[in-house]
């Protein structure tokens, strides 16, 4: 990473973020210092995700959601609004 980059701050909402391209980009935006949000269709690969960027100090947390899925989605946009008080910066889908 670039140190004169920072996210710090910024809210990002990364869909499929447990696996390929969008693990990648949930780590980077994490590593810059933005809060994220993923979400991903298996808890159990979500957990171990989340522990992990836990363990490296990053603000990422974590539902189950099938984008797919309208209810689903709503449900996503929900947690998303609350988690970040309505303010979202970056959507990665």
């Amino acid at each position: 990473m670039d140190s004169r980059w920072s996210l710090r701050g910024m809210t990002a909402l990364v869909t499929g973020g447990t696996k390929g391209i969008g693990y990648a980009i949930v780590e980077e935006l994490a590593g810059f210092g933005a809060r994220v949000h993923t979400c991903a269709r298996d808890q159990t690969l979500l957990d171990e995700c989340l522990s992990e960027w836990k363990e490296k100090g990053f603000q990422v947390t974590g539902s189950v959601c099938d984008v797919s899925s309208r209810a689903q989605r709503d449900e996503l946009m929900k947690t998303v609004s609350s988690l970040f008080s309505g303010k979202l910066n970056i959507l990665v889908s």
